[in-house]
């Protein structure tokens, strides 16, 4: 069942958990908190260093010196959190905390956020790990990861997860009324405007502002850079060596910026497009959506599924859907543009795609049981477990600057749904969703990392969430990435395709940088 929102004085009694350094999440009610759990602080910002003009060469690996982190055992609690598919039992995780500067715009009173991190594996040298936004927290995202990655990556190597600040044990966002997130993810695919989407997203704003405060406009890419740079002091590192998956290659390309004598060595896999017109990017992404969808159907017709034709089979269901909505047990309202909207989400894990495919064909006949399981995460709040949304739209509008009227968001949205007529709609709403947030008043550096060694940048060929078109530019800005292309299908290529995995061992473990423009077959 959904669990609302904390109160205020749940809030405080956090704060106070969090001056004394306890090592999980308190709560005055089974659910996750609302805002980053702060403390009190008076220290100073952190000024990026000078890049360098002459190129700088890949750094040698380094063990720790001097770490302060605190690990305990959390092996019980994360394979709880992993859920099922599980891992091998001879994987053990611990978990730590780490306090770093909140650093809001409006914030006086200098606060600090509490960030979770856990460590999988043994190798001498921590590897950070930064997952997107929008999905498993870094922590789950790392522990998943350690079980997937060939063995030679734990021997040189411990998995350090990251639950970025306002997702997942990092105080996840929890702010958008339970009643306004269906509404969100809600655009139909066939018809109609964004009227209720733009609703939803008024609620939403207005309770994130009451709630977050302060936080509000602190939940971004480019502070969680910063929490990123004192995680590698705590760690004992001269240098960050990491790994990044879409939203979170953005958090590196950015640490890139602000620290770039820092910078170890690092794989940002699915790196999003930088470009400010944020319709543009959206019309991409739904271009990579639908084409991962036409490889998802080429994929179940190879496997003698039952689904027959995947786009017959979604309209389908949205029909079905259209005529007769479908509440689950979980409080989650299925219309056509959640079911739309949960089947996108599916095309991002290709390991998940024969689930899918059952998931929909079962929605087919009125069972939707398995289709919303795609979406839950996203929408639902659950023990131990914050609801995706919030973080998402609170990261993603705090680094947009884009904020556009009603009615050329519905210009937007129809011409997207129809040049898409699977995703377009689901992928344009997201426009609909930044309308009442502030917006960003601090200009950022240019994009590139001059001063920064090379950087592994790996993009595939129908990606639904950074889709190639996107990864390449912003590869592009940056004059130390080398890139590496899968000619496959879902997103993110680690651990996918062998030779990108292959590639980012050498790169990452053997100092050997690819050549820039390699591709690597499907």
């Amino acid at each position: 069942m959904r669990r609302r929102s904390t109160s205020r004085s749940c809030l405080r009694a956090r704060l106070v958990v969090a001056l004394l350094g306890a090592l999980t999440v308190a709560g005055c009610t089974t659910g996750p908190s609302v805002r980053p759990a702060v403390v009190d602080n008076d220290g100073g910002v952190t000024t990026p260093a000078a890049p360098s003009a002459a190129p700088v060469p890949l750094p040698p690996l380094t063990e720790p010196q001097g770490a302060s982190l605190r690990w305990t055992d959390c092996d019980g609690d994360t394979r709880a959190r992993l859920g099922s598919p599980g891992v091998p039992t001879s994987l053990h995780f611990t978990c730590a905390r780490m306090t770093t500067q909140l650093d809001a715009p409006d914030d006086t009173q200098h606060l600090l956020a509490r960030i979770l991190v856990l460590k999988a594996g043994n190798g001498p040298i921590p590897l950070v790990v930064v997952n997107d936004v929008g999905g498993e927290p870094g922590s789950v995202f790392a522990a998943r990861l350690a079980a997937q990655l060939p063995p030679a990556f734990l021997q040189k190597f411990s998995l350090i997860g990251v639950d970025r600040r306002g997702t997942g044990l990092s105080g996840g966002v929890q702010c958008v009324p339970p009643e306004a997130r269906d509404a969100l993810l809600g655009a139909d695919p066939a018809q109609g405007g964004l009227g209720d989407v733009l609703d939803a997203a008024r609620r939403a704003g207005q309770q994130c502002a009451i709630d977050l405060d302060t936080a509000q406009t602190a939940l971004d890419s480019w502070r969680t850079a910063g929490d990123l740079d004192q995680l590698r002091q705590d760690l004992g590192l001269p240098r960050l060596n990491a790994l990044g998956r879409g939203d979170g290659s953005k958090v590196l390309s950015e640490y890139a910026v602000r620290f770039p004598a820092q910078v170890g060595r690092m794989v940002l896999d699915g790196l999003p497009d930088p470009g400010e017109d944020r319709a543009a990017v959206l019309d991409a992404v739904a271009a990579g959506a639908e084409s991962t969808f036409d490889a998802f159907s080429t994929d179940c017709a190879s496997r003698g599924c039952p689904l027959g034709d995947a786009k017959t089979a979604l309209k389908q269901v949205t029909d079905r859907l259209r005529a007769a909505p479908v509440t689950t047990p979980d409080g989650v309202t299925m219309s056509p543009g959640t079911a739309s909207y949960a089947v996108y989400l599916g095309l991002a894990d290709r390991t998940r795609w024969p689930a899918l495919a059952d998931a929909l064909n079962a929605a087919k006949t009125g069972d939707v049981t398995a289709l919303e399981s795609f979406a839950d995460p996203v929408l639902t709040d659950a023990e131990g477990r914050t609801s995706r949304i919030g973080g998402t739209i609170a990261t993603r509008c705090n680094d947009s600057a884009t904020r556009l009227p009603a009615d050329q968001i519905d210009k937007v949205a129809q011409g997207m749904r129809t040049k898409y007529p699977q995703f377009g709609a689901a992928i344009a709403q997201e426009l609909a969703w930044c309308g009442p947030w502030p917006v960003r008043r601090e200009p950022l550096p240019a994009a590139g990392a001059p001063g920064a060694p090379p950087i592994l940048v790996a993009a595939t060929a129908s990606d639904p969430v950074t889709p190639e078109v996107g990864t390449t530019r912003a590869a592009d800005q940056m004059p130390s990435a080398v890139t590496i292309t899968w000619q496959g299908s879902g997103h993110g290529a680690l651990t996918q395709s062998p030779c990108v995995t292959t590639a980012a061992q050498s790169f990452l473990i053997d100092g050997k940088i690819p050549t820039n423009g390699t591709l690597c077959p499907a």
